[in-house]
Order: C-alpha cells, then structure tokens, then sequence
C-alpha cells in the first residue's frame, strides 16, 4: 500500500516554512523559496495534525527554549548523504564547524567538496542543521535555504545560548522585560534508501 504523504506550512520568524511527512515522521521541512524545491504534489493531503510535535518544537527553539528536537524523523538519500546528516545533529546549537571538519567526522578527510553537496541536498531544515556549517575562513555560503536566513539562524543561536537565565529574547530583539536585545539579521521577504532518525541528540 503507498503511504500518503500529508504536508502543511509553519509560520516563523523567517517566514511560512513547508513542513511534509507520512503521518508517522517528517520527511521534510524548507525554507521559503527554498532551492529546488517545487512544492506539493497535487496528491498530497494537506492537515496539520501530524505536525503538532514539530511546530511546537520550533516554536519553543523560536522562543530560545529549545535546544535539541526529539521529533521523528525520515530522510531519502544516498548512504553518504546519510552519514553527513548524522552527523549534522550532533553539532550543538550556537556552535558552527567547518566542511573540512564534517569531512573528517564522517571518515572522509579529502571530501569537503562532497560534503558541501551533500549539506546542502539536506530535505529537513534547522533540526538538522546543516546551517551550522560554514567556510574555513568563516564565510557562510551553501545553504539552500538562503543566506540571509543562514545568517539570521546563526545569530539567534548565539545570543540564544549566551543569554543569562531568565532573560530570554523575542524574535523582534527584544527581551521580554522590553529591553532591547542584541539585533538580528533582517530577513528578505525516491529511489534511494531511507534513513530514520528517532534519536538526534549530540553524543556525550
């Protein structure tokens, strides 16, 4: 029997992001104007049910209350890709690395290049956050999402996780007491196997 694929769309500080699935895990979640992606297809069904889990959680990581994501979660792509999206997940929020450095936490020193393409092939944005990697020079570029938004995401994380308890920024830069906070970026208006990620925190 085929599985229905359900869809349906979060509103965040970035914009109204796409978020699909099987009704069991997420199969996907993109950016507006994400690179090369097309849209539902007309088969689709559109309902938000299976997606409470994960627009709560990013709700709470929009909100700084969040740092890991336990939603389950399904990608298609190559073994390799597979291997550079595990890895993805155990990078902690407000932390970057580098290509070369993914390249040799995935056993392929030499690979940066296919790391890069393999980055930016990612189908599930932020909570695996392929954001989080960056040029050795300390350049962003490679995020299909857009670099404004890549930008944006690292500058939250930071001042996410540099905030001192109890005082916790909204996404309009400013703290909930009505200070102002640090300013953000602005923001510009199937054939391979799958793999299943249920458990995505970093490794002790």
């Amino acid at each position: 029997m085929a599985t229905t694929t359900c869809y349906s769309y979060i509103d965040c500080p970035l914009g109204r992001m796409f978020v699909q699935g099987d009704g069991q895990f997420v199969t996907g979640l993109f950016m507006p104007q994400h690179k090369g992606w097309r849209g539902p297809d007309a088969s689709w069904q559109l309902v938000d049910a299976p997606f409470a889990a994960v627009r709560e959680q990013l709700a709470e990581y929009f909100a700084g209350e969040r740092q890991q994501f336990d939603v389950p979660l399904k990608l298609t792509g190559t073994p390799f890709q597979q291997r550079v999206w595990q890895e993805l997940v155990r990078i902690p929020l407000g932390t970057t690395i580098t290509y070369a450095q993914l390249a040799q936490r995935v056993g392929k020193p030499t690979a940066s290049r296919a790391v890069g393409h393999a980055n930016g092939r990612n189908p599930i944005s932020i909570i695996v956050p392929c954001h989080r990697v960056i040029r050795a020079d300390g350049k962003l570029t490679g995020y299909a999402g857009g670099l404004d938004k890549k930008e944006w995401l690292l500058a939250w994380e930071r001042r996410a996780t540099t905030a001192e308890p109890g005082y916790l920024f909204d996404i309009a830069g400013m703290s909930h007491d009505g200070r102002a906070g640090n300013q953000l970026p602005n923001i510009a208006a199937k054939s391979d196997p799958s793999y299943t990620m249920k458990d995505q925190h970093p490794r002790s």
